[in-house]
Order: structure tokens, then sequence, then C-alpha cells
């Protein structure tokens, strides 16, 4: 009989605490620790984590700490450890700085786009990354079965696993969620302001208004480090957006109905386009795809699906990736099979689909 996998989360707030329920009722034995004795005695009380000591054949070490400290901890686990098949992994929304500084293989940094209102253990749920994005940045020094298994581990939790570089991952994430932050908080504030002369307008704030400003009640502790790490990125996102809302302002002082209806329209489409399609198994395509031993094979496999919004449901090595050539087997849409396949021929990878 196969024992049970073993995981051990560094910080047991939100995504710590739900990443240590979702990995347990997969079936994982899973310890913790968090620098605050209270949140782990109460972890250890509510069994939301076993233990609070890492066994030394861990597979896979997950830090939920504060951005700032990530690299600090990756670090030193790893250079205390001698287990070789160990993966250690973050949840950190900033990648660029962390990745820099965790240079050992065993280390595949990663985010989830999974969050809540709700704040800290008492909010943590084991299905809070069913279906979510969880976002893995492999780097040309990334072991083939380090990502593929932390590739297994998150698909196994339910989560949609793409791959981006690291720089790319915060410069969209930018976009995609520190900047959304801001706006629900600033939106939230003036809203705020005006209900203390008519107090009324708080209850006027109907779906709309309460799904754009949600994410406001999130913890607020946790986004000044977050927003300092990426600050390039989230300063020229607001630019661009700041932009945006002075063409919108002149279109509306000036009546101009094409524009507001151009601008509205477009973004209706966008809305409509998400991803979110849900997919069984005889709608995916198979695929073996030939890779050479070289540096960034797997993050150029990897980061090309995730730029054309191919979603790879399952990911393998066929045959390991040593000497001169492995393989990876790839499931993936059926619909996007052959533009995939093309883009990895235009890149000199060998692929055939199997029938």
């Amino acid at each position: 009989m196969t024992s049970a996998k073993r995981a051990h989360i560094v910080g047991l707030g939100l995504i710590g605490a739900s990443l240590a329920l979702a990995l347990r009722d997969s079936g994982w034995s899973v310890t913790g620790d968090d620098r605050r004795r209270e949140l782990l005695d109460q972890a250890l009380s509510s069994d939301v984590i076993s233990g609070d000591v890492a066994p030394g054949d861990v597979d896979l070490v997950a830090i939920a700490t504060p951005a700032g400290v990530v690299a600090e901890v990756a670090n030193d686990f790893l250079a205390r450890s001698d287990n070789d098949a160990v993966i250690v992994t973050d949840v950190a929304s900033v990648k660029g700085a962390i990745v820099r500084d965790v240079t050992d293989s065993r280390f595949l940094g990663g985010h989830p786009m999974a969050g809540s209102e709700l704040r800290g253990l008492s909010g943590a749920r084991a299905d809070l990354f069913q279906g979510s994005t969880w976002v893995l940045t492999p780097t040309d020094t990334t072991r083939a079965d380090v990502y593929t298994r932390l590739h297994g581990y998150y698909r196994e939790i339910g989560a949609n696993v793409v791959a981006v570089s690291p720089a790319d991952h915060d410069r969209l994430v930018a976009l995609a969620s520190h900047v959304p932050h801001l706006l629900a908080g600033a939106l939230m504030n003036q809203a705020a302001d005006a209900a203390r002369q008519d107090a009324v307008l708080l209850q006027l704030a109907a779906g709309g208004f309460r799904d754009m400003t949600r994410i406001a009640a999130g913890d607020p502790a946790i986004w000044p480090d977050i927003l300092f790490e990426n600050h390039e990125a989230v300063s020229s996102a607001l630019v661009a957006l700041e932009e945006r809302l002075a063409m919108l302002r002149r279109a509306l002082e000036s009546r101009d109905r094409p524009a507001l209806e151009d601008s509205l329209t477009s973004a209706a489409v966008a809305r409509r386009q998400l991803p979110g399609r849900a997919l069984d198994s005889d709608q995916m395509a198979y695929l073996r795809i030939m890779v050479a031993d070289r540096p960034g094979s797997l993050a150029s496999v990897t980061v090309t699906a995730s730029e054309m919004l191919v979603n790879i449901y399952d990911i393998e090595i066929a045959h390991a990736i040593e000497g001169t050539k492995g393989t990876l087997l790839l499931a993936v849409d059926e619909q996007q099979a052959q533009r995939f396949m093309e883009a990895l021929r235009a890149l000199d990878f060998g692929v055939v689909r199997e029938t």
C-alpha cells in the first residue's frame, strides 16, 4: 500500500490553512508551522495540521508567509535539507525578487489566484482552490520532475495550473489582482465618505457595487508589502488606467455617445470571453513532446501554453529528461491542440498526437 504524500505548510493564514485542508482532504499527511504560537495551537487543535515539524522525507513544503520573508524561509529550509526529492514552493503574489533570490533547483515559485474576504485560519476552506488558476513560474533552471509533480499536486486539489515567467507574472498580476484591490478600496472609501453626508447611499449599494468592492474587505495588513514589492508594475498599470478614466470623463463631458458605447461594448465582450470552460476526458487531446536537455526547454513549453491560453490539464514525464532528449506527455483542450502543436513545432519541438 502506498503511503500518503507528506506536506509541510509554513504560515497558517487563509491561504496556507486552506492549502493544508485541501491537501488533507486529498489524502495527504500535513504538518505546519507559524510564528504566531496561538495560530499554530489553533491549527493543531482543529486538525488542520497533524504536527508542527516537517518530516525528513517531506514531499512538499509550501511557504505561505508574507512575500518579504519567503526567500529567507525557503533558503533556510533548503540549506538544512538533504532531501533531493522535496519540492519547495510559495504562494506569494509577487515572484520576481523571490525567484531571483532562491536559486536551488528544488524551488519553484507559485501563486494561487484565489482568496476570500474572510481572514486567517478561521476563514480557511478546503475547496478554496477548486476551479481557480494557480500560476507557476518556471525558469531555465527548473527541474522537469519538480514542475510536473507540483503541477499534478495542484491539479489534484482542483486548480487549473498555468506557467508564466516571473517577470511576466508580476506585470500581469499587477493588472489582474493588485490594481483591482486598490480600486476596490478607493471606491469603497469614496462611497463611505459620501455616506457621511447621505447615509442612505450605502442602502443603495446593489449587487454590482458589492461585487466590485468585495475584495476591499480582505486583510489590509498583507497588502503594503505586496504593493511595494511590485510597485513598478502597479504604478504603470495605474497610469494606464488613469488615462482610460480621463478618456471616459472627456467622452461624458462632450456627450460622445459612440465613445461610451464602444468602451462599454468592448468591455462586455472581453468579460464574456474570460476562461471558464470545464472539460471531460473525451474533450482532451494527448500530446507527446520531445524535449531536448537544454536550459529552459520545459519553461518554453509551459509558458507557450499559457501565452496561447492553452490549459494543460495533466503533465507527466514519459521518459526521464536526461542526456540528450526526454519526453513530456500533456493533456490539453481538443479544440486548442492543433494550434498548440503548430506553435511548438515552430519552436523546434517534436510533437506527436496520441490516438
